[in-house]
């Protein structure tokens, strides 16, 4: 099944040709949570500061459906 994801700041250097905002499709088996596709991304989960499904902040735990757009965000600093 195909999911839409957007990655975010530094998160985009994970992953060769993505830029940052930008949707791209990610093809994944039934079943696959939150944890499971950042694993496949090659995400280091200490970048990783939340994750959005569909507009909603959702847990690592949680199952992705066909067509669910996710966006990860790493920590965000500044001042």
């Amino acid at each position: 099944m195909h999911v839409k994801v957007k990655l975010f700041a530094t998160l985009v250097g994970h992953v060769p040709g993505v830029k940052s905002g930008i949707p791209f499709d990610v093809e994944i088996p039934e079943g696959t949570t939150l944890a499971d596709l950042m694993k496949r991304l090659k995400l280091p989960q200490n970048q990783v500061k939340v994750a959005f499904v569909n507009g909603r902040t959702q847990p690592l735990d949680f199952q992705l459906q066909r067509g669910n757009e996710v966006g990860i965000f790493p920590p965000i600093g500044g001042g």
